[in-house]
């Protein structure tokens, strides 16, 4: 009996159109034609766009060794889905562990705001998420002429007691100042069971910085910061994660040998 020819490959892509991502995967271990059918990014960038759309937007590399493919994105963020809907065990830091240490200072030594807050008197914004508000109010320093300054942000986390110090951010950047401004800064930060290094972290630390003109006498309208909010922002939608997450993202950095730590 004659064996019949494998379908061209034209019906492999046609069919590939009205199949699931599940069955997308299934199909792609058949052979090494359907591999490479089933794979192609025209098939998987609707679903990655669909279901994860800041992973579809991650500049592509310039080199075809280190491009990362849609099928491989898309697994990347199911993955991490599949991972936040699991009933992960309870964090071993609390709030109360931990005190928030931020300071900002402009390259040109025009000023500095440095704030330290504990963490029961943290209060989430928006309820449940890591977010805080760690300044709000006239401070004294940091008081620049309007325009664009460079400016040093330094946000460390202490567990109390001074048994560790761990630092979530530690930047520079350029900011406008003007009164009514915001400014936002961001950098990646370990994950624990990242699944990928073609994606730099899962959870980004995040940064944002409001703006009000000096009152003061003297002041020669000078604009410095009045508040400061930081929390940390989950890469696949964008969005703060929930408390106990950034706990155990906490947790995480302090028992990472790797991990930006600076000991006391």
């Amino acid at each position: 009996m004659d064996i019949p020819p494998p379908p061209p490959w034209e019906v492999l892509v046609l069919v590939a159109h009205y199949l699931d991502p599940k069955t997308l995967a299934i199909a792609s271990c058949v052979s090494s034609s359907w591999l490479s059918s089933m794979s192609s990014d025209h098939l998987w960038i609707p679903f990655l766009t669909a279901n994860f759309p800041s992973l579809s937007n991650l500049p592509s590399s310039s080199s075809a060794a280190d491009a990362v493919s849609c099928r491989r994105l898309f697994g990347i963020g199911h993955s991490a889905a599949k991972r936040r809907r699991k009933n992960l065990p309870k964090p071993k830091l609390s709030l109360a562990d931990l005190v928030f240490a931020v300071s900002i200072s402009a390259v040109d030594d025009s000023g500095v705001v440095a704030m330290t807050k504990p963490g029961e008197s943290l209060v989430t914004d928006p309820p449940g998420v890591f977010c805080f508000d760690v300044g709000f109010g006239s401070y004294s320093g940091l008081a620049v002429e309007e325009g664009a300054k460079e400016v040093k942000i330094t946000w460390n986390v202490i567990l109390k007691g001074w048994r560790e110090v761990f630092t979530m951010m530690d930047i520079k950047g350029k900011i406008y100042f003007k009164d009514g401004g915001e400014g936002c800064f961001s950098i990646g930060l370990p994950a624990p069971g990242c699944c990928s290094s073609a994606v730099a972290s899962a959870v980004v630390a995040d940064m944002n910085l409001g703006m009000i003109r000096c009152r003061e006498r003297r002041s020669n309208g000078k604009v410095k910061v009045n508040k400061v909010s930081v929390g940390i922002l989950s890469v696949v939608d964008w969005r703060y994660i929930g408390v106990e997450d950034g706990l155990r993202t906490a947790t995480f950095m302090s028992e990472d040998p790797w991990a930006p730590t600076v000991t006391a």
